[in-house]
């Protein structure tokens, strides 16, 4: 998919990549993670995926931490991190990208609405030089099982909005589900949606930003257990706010923002991908408690 910001073809001088980070937040997931976790470690074990799968503790009230605890012994490649400042849900993902070590990262849902053999074919077109990789569950070959109709409505009119906005022909922005090379992630720093509305910062800055990006089509199933996380009420002032935030940038910034000419594809990757025993390399520091 190409358009006026995007880049009809992926760079073919990409490095080839070494680490995929996967990082899912999880709030009161003690349920799902077993077999969220499990599915995706034996996923990607299987077709050769050299991976790490961070996940994030933000601040559940039910076993999560124990049963992530626990799972470690199954699941060699398992980071557990527990988010022991602010919560929500931006925030956990922030938290997850300091401590990921990958040069290319994968943002997944706890729930096991997201199919593992998705996140294969995300590493895979990384790996043929795009920047980032979206997934779309409203584009032919996508699918949705047992998505609420209300919460589908307000999906596609979101959405709607969004692309009319930004001019792009991206038809699940919000959708949480969609991978990144490093450097895209240094470049749409600072990352400020503290809530579910970092699923929209994170790709509208790319895109605004001039990384390379294209669209699969995926597929969503809803939860099995415990209740949505995402409350639609609270979250559409939030949405705006960043809507509007990075749509100043795109009409206002007059490129400051851009990427430079050098490749996000060649930005360095942390020393642990590279071989070297330090620890992964940070983000930018978080901002001080309000």
């Amino acid at each position: 998919m190409a358009d006026g910001m995007n880049p009809s073809a992926p760079n073919s001088a990409a490095p080839p990549l070494k680490l995929f980070s996967v990082v899912v937040p999880a709030r009161d997931e003690a349920k799902s993670l077993p077999a969220t976790l499990e599915h995706l470690h034996v996923e990607l074990s299987l077709n050769d995926v050299p991976h790490e799968i961070v996940v994030v503790d933000d601040g559940s009230s039910d076993q999560t931490w124990p049963v992530l605890q626990q799972l470690q012994a199954k699941i060699p490649t398992l980071r557990p991190v527990q988010n022991r400042g602010e919560h929500g849900f931006g925030r956990a993902i922030t938290l997850g990208l300091r401590h990921s070590s990958g040069d290319a990262v994968a943002i997944m849902m706890a729930d096991e609405s997201d199919d593992p053999r998705d996140a294969v074919r995300y590493w895979k077109l990384l790996n043929e030089g795009w920047d980032c990789v979206f997934g779309s569950r409203f584009i032919a070959g996508g699918c949705t099982i047992g998505y609420p109709r209300v919460k589908l409505f307000l999906n596609r009119l979101a959405n709607f909005f969004i692309r009319i906005v930004f001019a792009v022909p991206l038809n699940d922005t919000t959708n949480a589900f969609k991978a990144y090379r490093r450097g895209v992630i240094q470049g749409c720093e600072p990352l400020i949606a503290p809530h579910f509305n970092l699923t929209v910062e994170l790709p509208l800055k790319a895109i605004v930003r001039g990384y390379s990006w294209t669209v699969v089509p995926i597929t969503w199933r809803n939860r099995r257990f415990g209740e949505p996380k995402l409350k639609i009420k609270e979250m559409g002032s939030r949405y705006f706010f960043i809507c509007a935030y990075v749509w100043l940038e795109k009409y206002f910034s007059r490129g400051d923002y851009r990427r430079g000419v050098e490749s996000s594809s060649r930005a360095t990757a942390p020393a642990s991908v590279n071989g070297g025993g330090s620890p992964p390399r940070a983000l930018a520091p978080p901002p001080p408690p309000r």
